[in-house]
């Protein structure tokens, strides 16, 4: 197969920005990306120490005590 001098260089020029701009999209790309629930850091505190190290979790509350129910664990 032989090819024109002058179509090498051409392509040779546009696999190299192809690959530039597929490497510069990939770097880009965690930079860009967040999370859809995640909070800006402006307002990740608003609560307070007593707040933050308050339990959560009730052992006797109703959705709870379903779902250990149905899950067949009484």
């Amino acid at each position: 197969m032989t090819q024109k001098p002058t179509e090498a260089p051409v392509r040779r020029g546009f696999l190299k920005a192809l690959g530039l701009s597929t490497a510069v999209a990939a770097a880009a790309a965690p930079a860009l990306a967040q999370r859809a629930d995640s909070v800006a850091a402006r307002d990740a505190r608003k609560e307070n120490q007593g707040q933050r190290l308050a339990a959560r979790y009730k052992a006797d509350s109703a959705h709870v005590q379903a779902f250990y129910r149905t899950n067949g664990y009484e």
